[in-house]
């Protein structure tokens, strides 16, 4: 999912560097929290579910999750929904990972992954009801082929979920855009990214065709999820550091400019729209 590379070189790093700062599901995008005592958990759980009733989810359905890290989504769904779903993601790591867990949980006939590109794979036509980007076409470089196959692979009333971080306007994007901090994160970090404003999304879901039907501010709930991130990154340096010296260090810097611009330059959202008029 990367302009430059055939997977991105920060989710190819090792699984259980993730173990160490993520919650149990290894959800890695942001959480909703709905109370002040939630833990980090119970957030990405409430997440989920947000996702699952945005979608209009019931029970049973055919989702594809597009950039799905280890799995988190695809297995929620499976396990608590009954829904059969497929995973896509570059990363050969994450496949094995999730791979395991499905086994585990006796979820293989309901959770498969694909390891590719979702623009170039090749998927059934109207062959899902709902499809998902979580944290991943900042990873894309080209949203109108993203909004075009997402589309073409829902079928007719399929809803798409998309939540991003975004910059809050375009003078924010040229003011920002190529500051050290988000260069360190663009190429340090990731290898590609690319932060858009929030009408860049509308307009290339609308020009695919696209209905919006939900927009969603959750910088609140991110700010809450890094905060968490980073505190256990903190707890687990040690452990974290014996994968690559200086690997906590630089985690946490990613991290801390990550939260820096929350409501200031950046913010985060959620899109909802659906295949239809």
């Amino acid at each position: 999912m990367t302009g430059t590379a055939d997977t991105n070189q920060h989710y190819d790093l090792d699984p259980e560097i993730f173990g160490e700062f993520l919650d149990p599901l290894r959800k890695y995008s942001s959480a909703r929290y709905l109370g002040a005592d939630d833990t980090l958990e119970q957030a990405q759980r409430h997440k989920l579910r947000f996702v699952a009733d945005r979608l209009g989810l019931s029970g049973g359905e055919r989702l594809l999750d597009v950039g799905c890290g280890w799995g988190a989504l695809i297995l929620f769904m499976a396990e608590e929904l009954g829904c059969h779903t497929t995973g896509v993601s570059p990363a050969p790591r994450q496949h094995e990972y999730i791979a395991a867990q499905a086994a585990a949980r006796g979820l293989t006939d309901r959770v498969h992954t694909r390891v590719g590109h979702f623009e170039r794979l090749d998927l059934p036509a109207k062959s899902f009801d709902a499809v998902t980007l979580l944290g991943s076409i900042v990873h894309m470089p080209d949203l109108d082929a993203v909004f075009a196959r997402a589309r073409g692979v829902l079928r007719r009333g399929g809803t798409l979920y998309v939540s991003e971080s975004c910059f809050r306007n375009e003078l924010a994007r040229n003011a920002f855009d190529d500051r050290e901090g988000t260069r360190f994160v663009r190429s340090d970090i990731f290898g590609f990214g690319e932060l858009r404003p929030l009408s860049e999304l509308v307009a290339g879901a609308e020009n695919a065709g696209f209905s919006v039907i939900a927009v969603d501010d959750l910088t609140a709930d991110y700010r809450r999820t890094i905060e968490a991130w980073i505190a256990n990154v903190d707890a687990a340096a040690d452990r974290i550091d014996a994968h690559g010296p200086g690997l906590a260090a630089t985690l946490r810097r990613y991290l801390e400019i990550a939260n820096a611009g929350w409501g200031y330059t950046t913010k985060h959202y959620a899109l909802t729209c659906r295949n239809a008029r």
